[in-house]
């Protein structure tokens, strides 16, 4: 909660300075919210820490293989590469690219997903027999 408030209040206050450089120097504005971006997702690596030590003791309570949960890791950190990415994109006026971004992100995702999707058909396939 502290963290969503830290980065809540800096994109707020990157937002309003932004909009008033965005009068006099865009470009200005723009990096301006690059950086606050940058510092944004600095402050959420913290919590990251504390996710992966949940992630290895969860992994280590089930009889599941890591290899069912990694998937599900790589298409997280996809889902939020592709949604900065687009965001920028957009924020940029290229929303072609933005678009382009979003299905590369949807193709990769569908990727990282193969591994999980045959250990289902494995485990179907042992229920029926075949």
């Amino acid at each position: 909660m502290e963290t969503l408030v830290k980065v809540a209040g800096l994109c707020l206050a990157a937002a309003v300075m932004a909009l008033l450089l965005k009068k006099s120097t865009p470009e200005l504005g723009f990096l301006l919210a690059g950086a606050a971006v940058l510092l944004g997702c600095i402050l959420l690596l913290r919590g990251a820490a504390e996710l992966a030590e949940l992630w290895e003791e969860l992994t280590g309570l089930t009889a599941l293989a890591p290899a069912l949960f990694t998937p599900l890791v790589k298409v997280t950190a996809i889902a939020l590469v592709t949604r900065f990415g687009t965001a920028l994109c957009d924020d940029a006026g290229q929303s072609a690219l933005a678009r382009v971004m979003e299905t590369a992100g949807a193709f990769c995702a569908l990727g990282c997903a193969i591994p999980l999707l045959r250990e289902v058909v494995e485990m179907v396939r042992g229920w029926t027999g075949a």
